[in-house]
């Protein structure tokens, strides 16, 4: 009766600890109830043991082997792997974290674009927020079938896209990047008759965003954009040039210039609007909502010429005719010669 009662014990001992085990595995928390960061990101086409690795090595598991045990019990181990950005939240057991990984349910993140000058600018800005990385997206942008797709050209594909923050998920493709972006792009013409009043300018939407993105590198004052838009449409209806200094500076890169010489201006590129009439092949920039609706309700007036105004406040002065415009002229370069700016 003594050995049997041992045994039992011992038996008892040993289901005991295998028990515990099990409910350590299985229940007691892996997670650190000091997590150094909330989010995990898992690439596409990650194996198990990668994802494994990933949350160790990110410290969003204290131990590795118990789950792998609980991931294998519950045949997370042999399944696809979901790729995503995942919230992970402190002191959770094996057993929810496998199966909020398994579930696939992500965070969105928030992307942010705006002020890029160039595409290459606009892929390095998209890739700070999605899994595609910014060489991906930029040869997504200089594909001719993606561009035939959008009905675009290089020098227009800047015009797909419209300034603003958006949700995304963060394993977006370059492609997916770009199909939701035209999307945008077609909602935003749609709304507040912008279509419509593009049309009355006799302008397409491209042309409109291309003008906007020369009214955006001019000024940064809102309440002033839509004379400086009507200085520029006058300048088209007559087939006059737009001499505009930003196009100059788009066309020799040269985007530290704090003041446009001769050498801007004589530079050849259908960009420069000194040397070519009419409006450049495509934007010059990424142009804001407050630059595009500028453009399409631009203000009805004589100006043809404007100037910044002496003071540095950001704000210019605008003329009917080139005396007055040379009047303006004189003054503002007195002041940038006063100051020592000379690029």
């Amino acid at each position: 009766m003594k050995k049997f009662l041992v045994a039992f014990l011992f038996v008892v001992a040993i289901l005991g600890v295998f028990g515990f085990q099990k409910y350590k595995a299985f229940l007691m928390p892996n997670v650190p109830e000091n997590l150094s960061q909330q989010f995990v990101q898992i690439p596409s086409e990650s194996t198990f043991d990668e994802v494994v690795k990933l949350l160790h090595s990110q410290g969003f598991i204290n131990e590795k082997a118990s789950f792998v045990e609980v991931a294998e019990r519950l045949k997370y181990k042999r399944e696809k792997m979901r790729a995503g950005r995942f919230k992970i939240k402190q002191n959770w057991n094996n057993l929810t974290l496998v199966r909020h990984l398994r579930g696939g349910k992500q965070e969105p993140i928030k992307l942010v674009l705006s002020h890029a000058r160039l595409l290459e600018d606009i892929a390095g800005k998209a890739a700070k927020f999605i899994e595609a990385d910014s060489s991906e997206i930029f040869k997504a942008f200089s594909n001719p079938e993606i561009q035939k797709k959008y009905n675009r050209t290089i020098e227009t594909f800047p015009a797909l896209f419209i300034p603003n923050t958006y949700e995304f998920f963060w394993n977006t493709s370059a492609e997916s990047f770009i199909e939701r972006m035209a999307k945008e792009n077609t909602a935003f013409w749609n709304k507040n008759d912008r279509l419509a009043k593009a049309k009355k300018m006799n302008l397409s939407p491209n042309e409109v965003y291309t003008l906007a993105s020369i009214v955006e590198r001019e000024t940064n004052q809102n309440s002033e954009k839509p004379r400086m838009a009507g200085v520029y449409y006058n300048r088209l209806k007559i087939e006059m040039p737009l001499q505009a200094d930003p196009t100059c500076v788009f066309a020799t890169r040269d985007f530290a210039a704090k003041r446009v010489l001769n050498y801007h201006k004589n530079f050849k590129s259908p960009y420069n609007t000194y040397m070519v009439k009419g409006l450049p092949p495509g934007p010059i920039s990424m142009a804001s909502i407050p630059s595009i609706d500028a453009v399409l309700n631009h203000e009805k007036h004589k100006y043809l010429y404007f100037c910044a105004k002496p003071d540095d406040s950001g704000f210019h002065s605008f003329a009917k005719t080139l005396s007055q415009h040379n009047v303006n002229a004189r003054k503002y370069h007195q002041a940038l010669n006063k100051r020592g700016t000379f690029r």
